[in-house]
């Protein structure tokens, strides 16, 4: 099939196989007119370039597994260097995940002290009202239900 083609059955563009092209990820074959020629397989290898792309792993973290597929092997991931990237990219999200717990946990105590400082500030008063919002700050009784 020519570029065109695989770019639409891999949902993707000419140009990004062409850059893959020029990354070594993906084999430039050519036909006697010039024309770039590829196959089920190329189309293989640039499935798993997207499957791996969509789980957030860079271009050239997608290497081993293509590697992988292109030396035979019936999956990309079925090799000890595809193993290694999937290992270190799982040690890379779970630093972002606890990061982000870590970020969490400091919101949450913001908003629990602000909400004590907001509290003690009306002690049993009514919330005050902000002249700037539709009905003085005062629910709208013909849009609100409470």
């Amino acid at each position: 099939m020519r570029i065109g083609e695989l770019a639409r059955q891999a949902g993707t563009t000419t140009r990004t196989l062409r850059y893959y092209e020029s990354r070594g990820l993906l084999p430039a074959r050519r036909t006697g007119n010039g024309y770039r020629e590829y196959d089920e397989e190329d189309l293989r290898l640039l499935r798993q370039i997207r499957t791996l792309q969509g789980f957030g792993f860079e271009l050239e973290e997608t290497r081993p597994f293509v590697e992988c597929l292109q030396a035979g092997h019936p999956a990309g991931d079925s090799c000890p260097a595809s193993l290694d990237v999937y290992r270190a990219k799982l040690a890379e999200l779970d630093a972002v995940l606890a990061r982000l717990q870590t970020v969490r946990d400091e919101v949450a105590a913001q908003l629990a002290r602000a909400e004590v400082e907001a509290a003690a500030e009306l002690p049993g008063g009514p919330a005050p009202r902000c002249e700037m919002a539709p009905h003085g700050g005062r629910p709208d009784p013909h849009t609100d239900p409470t």
